[in-house]
């Protein structure tokens, strides 16, 4: 700890110097936000956007720990005949089964019913792009475990190379599409399926323990998957958010709802000292420095680049543009705190809702557990 705040101290006055050159260059009066250091909050400032979004992370990393532990061993439960520990299902399990969610918001579309089973996948799937729609893609930045593993690869990543390498803009550009033609593919098979095609789906064997076979994905994996793993793990220490940006179909769907959310990183060109710390700080490297708002589905609403930014109320994440003069700027930009409130509302309404009216749990006699579950391997998709 010492040694961090030592180096802190000896760049300080660089960073500082850096921060009014930049405001000599632009001609323009620096009114530096209450409270920071060299441009930035101290990590532990409640006022630290940071702060309150890796705090969303960790827990909804734990949450997410306990539900796949938990499920594990409500498997081994009835794979065993019942001679292990019996736990009850963690309904949130239904979080990671996406296209389940997209096969019964489909469903629901079509019929005005919420269908029995796996209606909790569909809640969550609503869920997060209610968030999107409101927030950008803020789930991909504050509560996804796949986002959070990745942003913690990428720091190991900086740790160990000192820096992150980034793709060439004529690569980088269609390799980005990629996750749309994966969405648009997953689309292709959801989309056209008739009402009676996917209540066979989701009422066949395969289709009632989709939850299981997920996992079994991952516990017996292929060779061809676990190479593929290895490699985007070890690719993420390379390239910052390799999967999200590249391949996350997720993402991809969530980034198309989040171009109409009212919410957006906005700049104040007049107080504006155009240091060019926003576009550095940028995890998506979106030219924030460029823009007066940040449009991109790219945008994860992150706030690496508001928490980077010097001067005073020049960067938010708001409904409206920030306006006024150097010292005199007007904003109702979003805290950390008011982004962290308002993603938990969302979530935790949702999962209320799902229990009040018994969609949460999918609730199926035992007999169908203890007889498809053993068999599980041998399903074959319908």
């Amino acid at each position: 700890m010492n040694t961090q705040n030592d180096q802190h101290s000896i760049l300080q006055p660089v960073i500082d110097d850096d921060i009014a050159q930049a405001a000599k260059r632009s001609r323009k009066k620096l009114v530096r936000r209450p409270g920071t250091i060299g441009g930035k909050l101290p990590w532990y400032d409640l006022r630290n956007a940071k702060l309150w979004r890796h705090a969303a992370q960790s827990v909804f990393l734990l949450i997410n720990i306990y539900i796949c532990i938990t499920f594990y061993y409500w498997v081994r439960f009835y794979e065993t005949g019942g001679n292990s520990t019996f736990v009850e299902r963690p309904a949130g399990i239904e979080g990671w089964l996406p296209i389940a969610g997209l096969m019964n918001l489909k469903y629901t579309l079509e019929t005005w019913q919420i269908p029995p089973v796996h209606a909790a996948s569909m809640l969550l799937l609503i869920a997060f792009l209610a968030m999107s729609f409101l927030l950008k893609k803020a789930f991909c930045s504050w509560l996804c475990p796949i986002g959070t593993l990745s942003e913690a690869l990428a720091t190991l990543g900086k740790k160990l190379f000192g820096r992150h390498f980034l793709l060439p803009r004529w690569l980088d550009i269609p390799l980005r599409g990629l996750k749309y033609l994966l969405l648009a593919f997953f689309l292709y098979l959801v989309i056209p399926m008739p009402v009676q095609a996917l209540q066979a789906f989701l009422m066949s064997p395969y289709g009632l323990i989709a939850d299981v076979k997920m996992l079994n994905f991952f516990r017996f994996i292929g060779e061809t998957t676990l190479i593929s793993i290895i490699v985007l793990t070890i690719g993420s220490l390379f390239i910052q958010n390799l999967w999200c940006r590249y391949l996350c179909p997720y993402g991809a769907l969530i980034g198309i709802f989040s171009l109409f959310s009212p919410f957006k990183i906005r700049r104040n060109a007049d107080s504006c000292i155009d240091c060019g710390k926003c576009a550095k700080a940028c995890p998506s490297r979106i030219p924030v420095d460029r823009l007066i708002q940040v449009r991109t589905v790219e945008c994860t609403a992150c706030m690496s680049c508001v928490e980077s930014c010097p001067a005073k109320d020049t960067l938010v994440f708001s409904l409206t543009k920030p306006k006024g003069e150097p010292g005199a700027t007007h904003s109702l930009g979003l805290s950390g705190m008011a982004v962290a409130l308002m993603l938990t509302l969302i979530l935790a309404g949702t999962i209320g809702y799902a229990k009040f009216t018994g969609h949460w749990d999918t609730q199926l006699p035992e007999q169908f557990y203890y007889r498809l579950i053993p068999a599980s391997q041998q399903l074959g998709h319908p």
